[in-house]
């Protein structure tokens, strides 16, 4: 099936590519780079990718026919490897959110231990991933006041996404845990610890 991307300028140099769900989105982060010349950044969205390229270059002109070719393609290139991350399951809003499951709280841990996650794209904060894959009864919403001190490395879910907080910041996800994984630093190449289309599979810790 052939996919056609919504295609918009975004200054002199850059595009927003809209896109049909975040699949394609990770399809198309991981082979733009691969597959155009002087690029300069990639950002990935939920349903979108912004492309920009490199000063004294411009999109080509026939830019959504390679887009296309790329989002039809079965290559599996470049593929953003996987992860295991540490786990403990202590959070402050671990009963809230067994609640709102109708299950209990070891459940709740089983559940998401048995779940298999992949890092949709990263935004909020620098390091924040957004993870998609959770298991569909854990989808509790977002907190009606927001926390405004979440410490670094919570393990945080909130309607379909689970994410671990990166740094201290303000925060309305539901707490449910501590991961022991620095998510972000800046001596570290990359940065960012978790990438888009990154497999990410959490593991319980004593």
């Amino acid at each position: 099936m052939t996919i056609r991307p919504g295609i918009r300028p975004a200054g002199d140099r850059a595009v927003l590519v809209e896109l049909p769900g975040n699949a394609t989105v990770r399809k198309l982060a991981r082979l733009v780079p691969r597959g155009l010349a002087g690029i300069d950044e990639v950002v990935a969205g939920h349903e979108t990718v912004l492309i920009s390229w490199e000063p004294g270059r411009r999109p080509p002109v026939d830019l959504e026919a390679r887009l296309s070719a790329m989002l039809s393609s079965s290559s599996t290139e470049g593929e953003g490897g996987s992860i295991d991350v540490p786990v403990v399951y202590d959070g402050p809003d671990l009963a809230a959110v067994a609640e709102h499951a109708g299950v209990s709280p070891e459940e709740v841990v089983r559940r998401h231990l048995a779940s298999r996650f992949e890092v949709g794209f990263v935004g909020f904060a620098p390091g924040f991933a957004y993870l998609l894959g959770g298991d569909p009864s854990l989808r509790p919403p977002r907190l009606d006041e927001p926390r405004t001190k979440v410490p670094a490395g919570s393990l945080a879910i909130a309607g379909e996404y689970s994410a671990v907080y990166p740094s201290e910041s303000p925060g309305g996800w539901n707490l449910i845990g501590r991961a022991l994984i620095e998510p972000f630093d800046l001596h570290r190449d990359p940065p960012a610890l978790l990438q888009t289309g990154m497999h990410v599979h959490f593991v319980e810790s004593s």
